[in-house]
């Protein structure tokens, strides 16, 4: 995967702010506000394409709408007009001959793709989903997540109890994290540290991947039992089980010393400050004096422009009750609970990686 320079990302997201802007400007107000408000239907619409697997039926080639309809089980006409709808966005293309056909962005649908989005919008599109952010306007009045009141218990707990929902919402986060790892790992060296503690690490797919390319590091992935349990089977398996053990444990408990960089990569931003205070107690408790902590998180800009860390951070209200922070918030974060910010690291996923050390 070939990472564009960060000043042409950032340069070509200028252009587009400022074209946007110019739009939404140029056109009556109305016009431009009824576009953002049926938004949502395009959501549902790649929800559905992802649901009945149209991408993987083409992966092979183009199809004519009959072809395809008797291949996902659906109603010919209907088809039509969901796809008529995805090729206006550039998902999807029909061709002269009027067989439909992959694109780009149809491509990242397809289950087996190299990154795939598949789970991401099945997740999104999910009843369970809809349903907490139709409590948006609870969650804006109250200050607290919706999935709570709804379900009576938090929402991780929830997904323990709804394995179906939890496997699902496990699959968009990784099919998230392989967007985000090549961006991750050109921008920061990993490699630095001897040994390396992934917080809350789940499978192990980030230090996997450090470890693969940085061979003087060592590794050690934490998380919850259950969460854990396949993975000495795969550092076995991909020839890394003796450079990456596995220690299992609540980071509101306890967290494994030993390490020269601990990584918590989206998982501050999961939980209200009660809550992330515990994990950074056990981190300072955890940490030798040289030590550092690398906060990988979406940093909430300070301009008034479009950025995806803002709709997050509304994700983060509706569901687990976290927050996305501005880069000045985390600087003061971080030092009422004992650390320092040193760095900031950008990244073209517009994922950034604090760098903090104990004060």
């Amino acid at each position: 995967m070939r990472i564009p320079p960060l000043p042409l990302v950032q340069t070509v997201e200028s252009i587009r702010n400022l074209l946007a802007t110019a739009y939404r400007r140029l056109v009556p107000g109305h016009v431009a506000l009824m576009e953002l408000i049926t938004a949502g239907w395009i959501t549902q619409a790649i929800h559905a394409a992802a649901e009945l697997g149209i991408a993987d039926e083409l992966t092979d080639g183009p199809r004519s709408n009959a072809e395809l309809a008797a291949a996902v089980d659906a109603d010919a006409d209907a088809l039509q007009r969901l796809l008529r709808l995805l090729i206006s966005y550039g998902i999807f293309t029909k061709q002269r001959d009027g067989r439909y056909a992959l694109t780009p962005m149809a491509e990242a649908l397809r289950r087996d793709s190299p990154i795939s989005l598949r789970d991401f919008a099945l997740f999104i599109g999910s009843s369970v989903h809809r349903n907490r952010w139709s409590h948006l306007v609870d969650a804006v009045r109250t200050g607290e997540p919706v999935g709570e009141r709804l379900d009576g218990v938090p929402f991780f707990e929830y997904m323990r109890r709804d394995p179906e929902f939890g496997d699902l919402f496990d699959h968009a986060m990784t099919s998230v994290g392989t967007m985000e790892m090549e961006p991750l790992l050109a921008a920061y060296d990993f490699g630095r540290y001897e040994t390396l503690v992934d917080v809350g690490g789940g499978k192990g797919s980030m230090i996997i991947e450090i470890l693969r390319r940085a061979p003087g590091s060592r590794g050690i992935l934490f998380d919850l039992p259950d969460v854990v349990a396949a993975v000495p089977d795969r550092l076995a398996e991909i020839g890394l089980a003796d450079r990456c053990t596995v220690a299992t444990g609540s980071f509101f408990d306890s967290i494994p010393e030993g390490g020269d960089a601990y990584l918590l990569k989206r998982i501050v931003h999961d939980w209200a400050e009660p809550e992330a205070e515990r994990i950074l107690s056990a981190l300072r408790a955890a940490m030798h004096p040289d030590a550092r902590l690398l906060i990988i998180e979406m940093v909430v800009p300070e301009h008034t422009a479009p950025h995806p860390s803002k709709a997050i951070d509304l994700e983060m209200l509706v569901h687990p009750g976290g927050r996305e922070r501005t880069e000045s918030e985390y600087r003061e974060f971080l030092a009422r609970h004992g650390f320092t910010l040193i760095e900031r690291v950008p990244t073209v996923a517009s994922l950034d990686i604090l760098e903090a050390r104990l004060s």
